[in-house]
């Protein structure tokens, strides 16, 4: 059997440590699995996805909540050569029918009727779909556990589709936001994600007593090859279906391995913060202990020596004010890792004097997701890492960041002319900008595309919504904010005759149209139609906040292309203020 891939990775890995645990529920009593539970259930549905009459290379959809029974349909999948496709428990049912229909799949798995009520009405517009299975009770479906109920015994059949099976066959299709337009289908094989896993395990001595908090959603690249890591290392998983409980899972479980976006570590950051704000002299003790912590620490790294008095102070600068940090992240660390957005530096330094050491990495989801990660002995703040093993990273013209490796996409279902626009004699064109140091470490400056990446990690496309927005004429020009920022936020070029008619709706009166602008009706009534155009977005797409702009968008002074499209960058600086306001209450922002 074929090692590259992850069926016979994971079945390795079930057998070696079979009676540790494999999977748990945080805050559910009796919840834990151990891995030959698992490997039993995993080999039984995918007996049962084969008696089905599925055949290899068929899609299977997920849309669940990170939960133990989402990596067993997985795992199923691939044990059975199926393509599994995940859904965000977010998505709206458009988004759920766009993506069902483009990749044509015959089963769906849903975790219970509040997922499955998203079929409502759009099940019928897919032919392809054929049955939905619940992790729960579904009505009109079957569950999981009457389909591992009726699991043929013998798995014969299971074992020649992985004697078949090849590290180059396709595992998944995740859809992801594209700059414009419905989202396209990522093809990601075996291969690429268990190249990462040998790329980590050289990197980290993971062992069957370590356990990992899986909190990022599933359907998300990072938290589903981070999985693949944990479980073909006979790790426990501990699964958090509602990432809002994350800060007290963190406390329960006291994981030693994370993944997270950028929003977890900037949370903890601000509320260290907060909660020394109202006390000078709680500001100098932090500041005092962060100093000597970073000392300390740096000390270590370097592999210097550590005075008696630096270890002195080191021990009560830790009792006092370090340890408790720790705490609030559930204790030390041997993974502490972050993706999917940029961390600030001065972020990355603070949990570093505090003895945990964040590792920033970079990818795509293109790329299964990783192209570059720092290791415990190798690494340097404010970069992302060198590349991976086995790969090789470029930097273009206009700057462009282009990587090659075996876990680069194989292209976009069913759309060849946009899998040639990024894929180029084997180089993946990433769409972002950066510069490599002359040790190798890659730094992001800017991004090429639009799309917006917010902390928590969420792709946004903006173009989408400003059209959205734009049904109202009152929206002349719109622009979209909220890259590396915990929500959304939006400036507005405004109709001027338009905003005079909903003045005098509102019965206000004004001596200068300028004080329309800032008038707290106005905005008030901005804010609600804009929520009714984007009622029907998922909740990180909703816009929290918005300002209006003083200055028109015209090409005469740089706000506008001479195709009459937003310059994005310009208008962000140059209303910086306004941005900064709408942001203040998360902290200070990165520009």
């Amino acid at each position: 059997m074929d090692r590259g891939h992850l069926a016979v990775r994971f079945a390795e890995a079930a057998a070696a440590h079979a009676s540790r645990p494999a999977t748990s529920v945080d805050g559910a009593e009796g919840s834990v699995r151990t891995y030959g539970e698992l490997l039993t259930d995993v080999r039984a549905l995918a007996a049962r996805l084969v008696a089905l009459g599925l055949e290899p290379g068929d899609r299977v959809a997920i849309l669940a909540p990170n939960l133990p029974e989402w990596t067993l349909a997985d795992l199923a999948c691939a044990t059975a050569g199926l393509v599994s496709v995940p859904l965000y428990p977010t998505s709206t049912p458009h988004q759920v029918h766009h993506i069902l229909a483009d990749s044509g799949a015959r089963l769906i798995f849903v975790s219970g009727p509040e997922q499955a009520d998203k079929l409502e009405g759009v099940r019928a517009n897919l032919p392809a779909l054929e049955r939905v299975v619940g992790f729960a009770e579904v009505p009109g479906a079957t569950t999981l556990a009457q389909e591992l109920a009726e699991a043929p015994a013998d798995t014969a059949a299971v074992d020649e589709r992985l004697a078949a099976a090849s590290a180059d066959d396709l595992a998944t299709i995740i859809y992801t936001s594209g700059t414009t337009g419905e989202p396209k289908g990522v093809m990601l094989t075996h291969r690429g994600f268990t190249h990462q896993v040998d790329v980590l395990n050289r990197y980290f001595d993971l062992a069957d007593t370590d356990v990992s908090l899986c909190f990022l959603p599933l359907s998300h690249a990072l938290e589903r090859a981070w999985t693949y890591v944990v479980v073909t290392s006979g790790a426990l998983n501990t699964y958090v279906p509602d990432p809002r409980t994350v800060a007290e899972a963190m406390v329960r479980t006291r994981p030693n391995l994370l993944v997270s976006v950028p929003r977890l570590y900037e949370k903890v950051f601000l509320a260290a913060r907060d909660k020394v704000a109202d006390s000078p002299l709680k500001q100098r003790l932090m500041a005092w202990a962060l100093r000597v912590g970073a000392e300390f620490h740096g000390a270590v790294r370097d592999g210097l020596p550590r005075s008696s008095s630096l270890i002195v102070r080191f021990k009560v600068a830790d009792k006092l004010v370090l340890s408790s940090i720790r705490d609030a992240m559930g204790g030390r660390k041997k993974v502490l890792a972050c993706g999917g957005a940029p961390l600030r530096t001065e972020i990355e330094e603070f949990f570093f004097a505090c003895g945990l050491l964040v590792l920033q990495g970079y990818g795509l989801t293109e790329a299964s997701p990783l192209v570059s990660f720092p290791s415990p002995t190798g690494f340097r703040f404010g970069t992302v890492g060198r590349v991976i093993d086995g790969a090789e990273v470029r930097i273009a013209e206009a700057g462009e960041i282009c990587y090659r490796g075996p876990n680069v996409m194989t292209g976009y279902w069913g759309r060849p002319d946009d899998t040639a626009a990024v894929l180029v004699d084997g180089w993946l064109h990433t769409g972002d900008v950066g510069e490599l140091d002359e040790d190798g470490y890659l730094r992001i400056t800017d991004r090429i595309k639009d799309l917006i990446v917010t902390s928590n990690g969420k792709n946004v496309a903006p173009a989408s919504i400003e059209g959205l927005l734009a049904a109202d004429p009152l929206f002349e020009y719109t622009l979209l904010l909220g890259d590396n920022r915990p929500y959304l936020t939006l400036l507005v070029a405004p109709s001027l005759p338009h905003l005079e008619d909903i003045a005098r709706q509102l019965q206000i009166t004004w001596a200068h149209r300028d004080e329309l602008l800032s008038h707290p009706a106005i905005l008030d009534e901005l804010r609600r139609r804009a929520g009714e155009l984007t009622a029907k977005l998922p909740g990180y797409e909703q816009i929290r906040d918005l300002r209006l702009l003083v200055e028109e968008f015209t090409q005469e002074n740089g706000l506008l292309t001479p195709t009459l499209k937003v310059k994005r960058k310009e208008v962000e600086r140059r209303f910086a203020q306004l941005v900064d306001e709408m942001y203040s209450r998360a902290g200070r922002p990165r520009h």
